[in-house]
């Protein structure tokens, strides 16, 4: 009986994540759409079992969702279809475009921007 009951929430469990990584494959290719009609995307451990999925689109918008494990991170990019790259490295960081909002807040209070408050 206890078997069948493990059986059967990993049932519910797999179902569960399945769905989550379609939602977040949705978002991913909205994303993508939005922004140039591609992405990349690095995924990240952040703690807790999350995984951080960074994206950066082919007009160089970046963006972040989380996910609550490493497998649906991974499911959900590869449904959504973007390449996934090892690093947030050099390469991938250069395509980033960032503008006057993001300046202020990486070194507002040094540049003399808005103080985070």
């Amino acid at each position: 009986m206890a078997e069948t009951l493990t059986q059967a929430e990993e049932t519910v469990n797999d179902a569960r994540a399945a769905r989550k990584a379609a939602r977040l494959a949705r978002q991913i290719s909205a994303f993508a759409k939005s922004h140039g009609g591609g992405a990349e995307g690095q995924l990240a451990h952040i703690g807790r079992g999350t995984t951080r999925i960074a994206l950066v689109g082919t007009n160089g918008e970046w963006g972040n969702l989380v996910a609550p494990s490493f497998e649906i991170a991974r499911k959900a990019v590869e449904l959504a279809g973007i390449t996934l790259q090892d690093d947030f490295d050099g390469e991938m960081a250069a395509k980033v475009r960032t503008g006057p909002y993001e300046w202020s807040r990486m070194a507002g209070l040094q540049l003399g921007g808005p103080a985070n408050g």
